[in-house]
């Protein structure tokens, strides 16, 4: 039996809290490619944004009603032209000596003070500068903002302009910046992850149980595979090179069984927990692919090669059944209305195509038979829609075989009208198990280790 957890102190829960959402950030950074810094929105009717809000209006009411003052009052544009400096100041690389030199002496707050004093302040002046050195150093993408800037002639308006500007102006030199560490942090955020991982594991002993238990299937099903049709998965040789084959055999297994998994009434094991969602979201692409995959293997084996050589006509179908099987995962979703709508159309699409090319139209009794087809795919012991999921399981697992190779694994047949869909749900795939297993291999081989020599 497990041993209980012992008890865990406030300030120990504090300092988890904190390791797992720094170690949840990196961990986001380095498996989502398109991971980018995005500005807080806060909900419209929310305390914090009406808060937000009514400070925000105080402060350019104050600034407005200084600057109408007779003579005007600059404390709190002087102030807004030091925030501005110093975030012009921060977009500088080291190499950039002369525009530091200008932004330093044009934005010379000593002077400006003495010049307000004396009633010799040129504040549109500056403003001018402040947009030319933003339009310098902000990416191409701003450059439509930068120009609407110099379209507002009252300055307290412009103001604010130029800081919203400041704001998407810093979120893309820290999109620049994340885009550039990512090959760095893979390696250190693994270790980082597998030290949590650890320290967590160490105040909770019993945290791999379902990690064991998940492996342990995995290495059953394959252990049945075996015994009914496949060759061995390890060799008679030492035990040294048999351990690692079969390790990495299991552990492909176990992620593969990912992709069948139960999520509402079955714990996901403790490792790929931070994944969940993610394997979840490849799990119903799947899903959609697979319906999708099998409606145009029945349809294109109905209308023959010469239809489907036809430019353009089979992603025109493609296109067809994916939009009307777009959202089969919500509640109100009916997948045979749905089917029954798709064959439908693809039915008058053959036939169109057919039609317009010199060949016969389809006769009423192959139109029912091929709809009968395009609708049986939504029964779940459907034979074709079997033999389409098995080709895709096993695509994904010589993906995952062969995951350090350059090019893809051939496409198993049947599945190239689904092939360039299916390869970018892979890519995604296998990163994220690549970098799973490059964190926890140690808790794996440990689990396994146990497991293997069971068996």
């Amino acid at each position: 039996a497990a041993s209980p957890p012992r008890p865990v102190s406030i300030e120990e829960l504090m300092e988890t809290a904190k390791g797992v959402t720094n170690m949840a950030l990196a961990h986001e950074i380095v498996v989502n490619g398109d991971f980018q810094i995005k500005p807080a929105e806060l909900p419209e009717h929310s305390l914090e944004k009406k808060v937000r809000d009514i400070v925000h209006k105080a402060f350019w009411d104050c600034l407005e009603a200084q600057l109408k003052e007779d003579p005007p009052t600059y404390d709190h544009a002087i102030k807004l032209l030091g925030e501005i400096k110093e975030n012009l100041l921060s977009f500088l690389l080291p190499g950039h000596t002369r525009l530091r030199s200008q932004i330093t002496e044009v934005l010379d707050l000593d002077l400006i003070k003495q010049e307000a004093e004396n009633g010799a302040l040129d504040i549109s002046k500056l403003v001018e500068f402040v947009i030319g050195m933003m339009g310098t150093l902000c990416a191409p993408a701003r450059d439509e903002e930068i120009k609407k800037l110099k379209d507002i002639h009252e300055i307290v308006p412009l103001f604010r302009a130029i800081f919203s500007v400041l704001d998407l102006m810093k979120m893309d030199m820290a999109n620049f910046a994340v885009s550039s560490i990512r090959p760095k942090l893979m390696q250190q955020s693994a270790e980082y992850e597998r030290k949590k991982f650890q320290e967590f594991l160490e105040k909770q002993p019993n945290s791999l149980d379902l990690v064991t238990r998940w492996l342990q299937e995995a290495a059953d099903d394959l252990a049945k595979l075996r015994c009914k049709m496949l060759p061995p998965h390890c060799s008679d040789g030492a035990t040294g090179g048999a351990f690692t084959l079969c390790s990495t055999a299991v552990q492909n297994q176990a992620y593969l069984k990912l992709l069948k998994w139960d999520h509402v009434n079955r714990p996901f094991p403790e490792v790929v927990l931070m994944d969940q969602t993610r394997f979840q979201e490849i799990q119903l692409e799947l899903e959609q692919l697979l319906l999708t995959g099998t409606v145009l293997l029945v349809t294109f084996s109905a209308a023959g090669s010469a239809l489907v050589d036809m430019p353009g006509f089979p992603e025109k179908i493609k296109t067809i059944v994916k939009v009307l099987l777009t959202g089969m995962h919500l509640p109100s979703f009916n997948v045979k209305e749905a089917l029954a709508t798709v064959s439908e159309k693809v039915c008058a699409e053959v036939n169109s195509c057919l039609s317009q090319h010199g060949f016969t139209p389809f006769s009423a009794e192959r139109e029912t038979v091929l709809k009968g087809q395009i609708q049986a795919v939504a029964n779940q012991d459907n034979t074709i829609c079997k033999l389409i999921d098995s080709r895709i399981q096993k695509f994904l697992e010589n993906c995952l075989a062969s995951s350090h190779q350059k090019s893809f694994p051939a496409i198993p047949g049947g599945l190239g009208p689904i092939q360039r869909e299916l390869e970018e749900i892979a890519v995604k795939y296998v990163r994220l198990v690549n970098y799973n297993k490059m964190v926890f291999s140690p808790y794996y081989d440990a689990v396994l280790g146990k497991i293997l020599l069971k068996e």
